[in-house]
């Protein structure tokens, strides 16, 4: 089944011949000492440039590996998987996309800068570029004031805003996020949902984004793709009509409630299939 992505309400063209991640009949079987392990099941799905696509499922469907393997982190044993318009690993290479991670990572010896700048130092930018590209992404990120500060200094929520800095200080037009806010308390993820959503806005990158919360999907998402249980599966992409500005408010409104229903009675199918 094709599950197309290609039309994201408010971003100029959206519209695109060659979708930005296309996946096509991915399987992904991991091969363990009790026996093989099917993660991934015949995964077809098109994501547009400028898209906030979410992935929602049960513990264990397949959402991060799915992930992982548009980073290269994995190796699908069917099907087809392009970033760009490149093979996964050949995207890695001409860096096309910025991965963040569940936990922020940070390094404890090295202060925020010098954290978020990492990346470029591997690239090989000159100190010049780095500081300049530092500074933006702090700016974006509204810790421009925490750049000499260490890790252990922030809180849990500044760290990930930190950890994304990092993600987009080489500007990759891609951004794949795990599980970023899972760990934090529900005041601390409303902030930061509203904070994405504004960082979304300005920089028009397509997000690759996995959560376990419904109304967080709900939320931040033009597409939100529902996975059924192992071995995972696409059972549902909703289109969401949402207005692209959204106040944490917008989540008491009957259309927000609609399309929470929805997803959450496609986990239920997901069940049943």
């Amino acid at each position: 089944m094709t599950t197309p992505v290609t039309d994201t309400p408010g971003v100029p063209d959206a519209k695109v011949a060659v979708p930005v991640i296309s996946a096509s009949h991915l399987d992904l079987t991991f091969q363990t000492a009790d026996g093989p392990v099917h993660a991934l099941s015949d995964i077809t799905l098109d994501i547009a440039k400028g898209a906030f696509v979410s992935f929602i499922g049960p513990s264990g469907c397949g959402k991060t590996t799915f992930l992982r393997c548009m980073a290269a982190l994995e190796t699908p044993t069917g099907g087809a998987l392009s970033i760009n318009g490149m093979p996964p690993d050949e995207a890695r290479r001409a860096r096309a996309y910025g991965y963040v991670f569940q936990a922020a990572g940070l390094y404890p010896w090295r202060d925020i800068g010098r954290n978020v700048a990492l990346p470029l130092e591997i690239m090989g930018y000159s100190k010049a570029e780095q500081r300049e590209r530092v500074a933006r992404v702090l700016d974006l990120v509204e810790l421009s004031a925490f750049e000499n500060k260490f890790p252990w200094q922030l809180s849990g929520g500044m760290q990930q805003r930190a950890s994304i800095a990092r993600a987009l200080a080489f500007d990759a037009d891609i951004l794949l996020m795990d599980e970023p806010f899972g760990a934090l308390d529900e005041i601390v993820r409303d902030r930061l949902n509203e904070e994405l959503l504004r960082l979304w806005d300005k920089t028009h990158k397509t997000i690759a984004f996995v959560t376990h919360s419904i109304p967080e999907a709900v939320y931040l998402s033009t597409h939100i793709v529902v996975m059924s249980p192992r071995p995972g599966r696409i059972s549902d992409v909703i289109e969401s009509p949402l207005p692209r500005e959204r106040p944490l408010d917008i989540r008491d409104t009957p259309e927000f409630i609609e399309i929470a229903h929805r997803v959450r009675e496609g986990l239920r199918a997901g069940y049943q299939e």
